[in-house]
């Protein structure tokens, strides 16, 4: 079962492949969270293009959010995925890792460790 196209990119017109690959491997966009709805007559981004309006969109909703509504918040309730993204997860600083708010947000409560970007405290 190969479903992959080659696409092109509704924002940067580069082109890609798209699809599944096998009922194991799925198209790479599942490894990022199911955050987006394609507007009427939109196509699918690009790896990189998509990349950015994930983190564009991550970080906006993050910007909403106080330690209050962090606890009922819409990251908790999307699917598990143990794959952990650059730049939507964690950033490198130094050669560490340091979690960003929507790692912490999926989590669903805090961990107690004074994290940089803790939302619930």
């Amino acid at each position: 079962m190969n479903t992959t196209k080659t696409k092109i990119c509704s924002s940067c017109e580069s082109t890609f492949s798209c699809g599944d690959i096998s009922f194991e491997k799925k198209c790479w966009c599942n490894d990022y969270p199911p955050i987006f709805n394609l507007s009427d007559g939109a196509d699918c981004l690009c790896p990189v293009c998509f990349k950015e309006a994930c983190e564009d969109k991550i970080e906006a909703y993050v910007e909403t959010i106080t330690p209050k509504t962090a606890l009922k918040n819409k990251a908790i309730s999307l699917p598990k995925n143990d794959k952990l993204l650059e730049g939507i997860d964690y950033y490198i600083e130094n050669g560490n890792y340091v979690f960003k708010a929507w790692f912490h947000l999926k989590r669903g409560s805090c961990c107690g460790n004074d994290c940089r970007h803790c939302p619930y405290k």
